[in-house]
């Protein structure tokens, strides 16, 4: 396989897990809307948006190269309603997908453009998973209760 093809297979599957995590965030933040807690339901749409946008560019970076990017199934998410749960359950997604970035961000193998590419996308989800252990280690000091309240 060379390199171009293992990149577009790279960005491929970015589409594909990103494509599931912003339905995933859009889901959740519509559930923190319901419950009231507007402040992180609005967090949880806009992140769906921005995960979107990078959906974008993944497929954009795909047709530069010449592939044909694909409508693959995403994997089924866990939707949680507890918003102490779904916290814990997002940081690790984070963490076990900053792993996984960083397994696709080969130098060898990327060209330019496309490494630029994941490496404002790793950047971007460094930024956001040190905003969830911000609200975890907030829940942490302060109790659920009172996070909670910050979140109406």
């Amino acid at each position: 396989m060379s390199n171009k093809e293992k990149t577009i297979e790279s960005l491929q599957f970015f589409v594909t897990e990103l494509s599931s995590q912003a339905l995933s965030h859009e889901i959740h933040g519509r559930i923190f809307n319901s419950q009231g807690f507007t402040k992180l339901g609005q967090k949880y749409l806009d992140h769906a948006t921005e995960e979107r946008e990078w959906v974008s560019k993944f497929i954009d970076r795909i047709l530069d190269l010449g592939g044909c990017p694909k409508h693959e199934t995403p994997q089924t998410l866990p939707v949680c309603c507890d918003i102490h749960e779904y916290l814990k359950a997002d940081n690790k997604v984070s963490v076990d997908g900053l792993k996984v970035l960083d397994g696709h961000m080969d130098c060898e193998t990327l060209d330019y453009a496309s490494f630029d590419l994941f490496k404002g996308y790793y950047i971007d989800e460094e930024e956001d998973k040190a905003w969830t252990d911000q609200q975890l280690d907030l829940i942490e000091r302060f109790g659920i209760n009172n996070y909670l309240l910050g979140q109406l």
